[in-house]
């Protein structure tokens, strides 16, 4: 890797009922962050992050895998976010995200070029982030509208960005909202899980 990682760790939820119901397989959500030296902190200004933007490939690999392996089966939804060190700009964070990272994320478990969902934030270490899911193809798909909280108690430090890529095998426990199917979408889009 051409950043300096600090560390990496995964996040596993598995939900088996909502409403004290299940209406099928569990839903598991799964979350990679890579803590990587921001090689931009503390710096001025710069027009040039291709020092994150490039690199950030790597990680979409890393991190789409490993949330693949953690869920275990098919991935039917995903999303991204980055936590900024107090020494950084959100727009540091922003260039981990970019397409560059998108790609080799979705490819790594299937995943098509529907819009991929996200979110930064600049924060102190130990601050919690809701990583936003959305079916993998299709954003329409209400059912699969969802989040996994991240947090890492030591992390960002001001010259540290999080990276965060997430991903669910399924929609929601008894999602009931309407909206295009997950059938539906794949008839449009012509893929498949």
């Amino acid at each position: 890797m051409s950043l300096e990682i600090r560390k990496l760790m995964t996040f596993v939820e598995e939900v088996r009922t909502e409403g004290g119901r299940s209406d099928g397989e569990p839903l598991v959500k799964a979350a990679t962050a890579v803590v990587f030296r921001n090689p931009y902190a503390g710096k001025p200004y710069s027009e040039d992050l291709s020092e994150i933007e490039g690199p950030s490939a790597e990680f979409g690999t890393l991190i789409g895998e490993r949330c693949a392996a953690a869920v275990g089966g098919t991935v039917q939804s995903h999303g991204k976010a980055v936590l900024i060190g107090t020494e950084g700009e959100q727009e540091h964070g922003n260039a981990a995200k970019t397409t560059t990272f998108g790609n080799p994320f979705r490819e790594a478990f299937g995943g098509g070029l529907a819009w991929l969902p996200s979110t930064t934030k600049r924060c102190a270490p130990g601050a919690a982030v809701d990583v936003p899911l959305c079916f993998k193809h299709e954003i329409w798909v209400r059912s699969h509208y969802d989040t996994i909280t991240v947090a890492i108690a030591d992390a960002p430090a001001p010259d540290e960005i999080v990276l965060i890529g997430a991903v669910a095998s399924r929609g929601r426990l008894n999602a009931r909202l309407g909206g295009k199917t997950v059938e539906q979408a794949l008839a449009d889009t012509g893929e498949s899980l």
